[in-house]
């Protein structure tokens, strides 16, 4: 199937589509904002661009310390001192010199087949994984809080998280899918202790929203073929 977006043609290569088609929507925007040359080819460049595009027009207000209490007083659990978790992951590392679409693409197609079948973790762990783990079926260990970036232990010690977690996660290293085996409760901590994490988690939900809801907005300015934008599951960008 042809893929165009206002009449440029998109290649695919590794990624999806629908991932191809919105990134080619956020360079076309990059370019009527002027934050890119037109005939700018550089993937680098190009993702910078993006990038930048964001951080200008996609505002994310911060969570205010009325909504920090609220998730505090109603996620209690998951703050606690002494808490440990079993778990695996299987990392897609991010490097310079990759195509982070095409990375998380594939990021996500895993995690689409190990949600469907859990029991190939193991596999998938030793053929996909950029971490030594992965030829110990992903396995992490016992964890606890402050061993792994905030980022992954928010994830982790998230509230009710369990099995295979049914979306990837974003850390300063690349996407990783991960599995949580067992938790061990701990003691609760105070709210001043856990401000920032979930500050931090509040914000990457809002993001995502925001992000999802921009790129929609364009979409429904321009001609797509080929794609359904409405139905792309990222966006885009690291």
């Amino acid at each position: 199937m042809i893929v165009s977006v206002n009449g440029l043609a998109v290649v695919s290569a590794d990624a999806s589509t629908e991932l191809a088609a919105a990134r080619e929507l956020l360079r076309q925007r990059a370019v009527a904002v002027e934050l890119l040359s037109p005939n700018e080819v550089d993937d680098e460049a190009i993702t910078e661009a993006i990038e930048k595009l964001l951080a200008d027009e996609v505002k994310v207000p911060a969570p205010t310390e009325a909504e920090c209490r609220r998730y505090y007083e109603t996620h209690g659990k998951a703050f606690a001192s002494g808490e440990l978790v079993h778990a695996r992951h299987i990392l897609f590392q991010v490097t310079p010199a990759v195509h982070i679409p095409e990375i998380r693409a594939r990021a996500e197609q895993a995690l689409n087949q190990l949600l469907a079948e859990p029991d190939r973790f193991a596999a998938l762990a030793a053929e996909l994984s950029n971490c030594p783990s992965g030829q110990q079926d992903g396995n992490l260990g016992q964890i606890g809080r402050g061993d792994t970036v905030p980022e992954f232990e928010a994830a982790l010690f998230r509230l009710g998280a369990a099995g295979v977690l049914p979306e990837l996660v974003k850390t300063r290293y690349g996407f990783h899918i991960v599995a949580v085996d067992r938790t061990i409760p701990g003691d609760r901590l105070p709210f001043e202790a856990v401000h920032d994490e979930i500050a931090e988690t509040l914000k990457a939900s809002v993001e995502e929203n925001a992000l999802r809801q921009y790129i929609s907005i364009l979409a429904g300015q321009a001609e797509i073929i080929g794609a359904k934008l409405d139905a792309a599951s990222s966006p885009l960008v690291q």
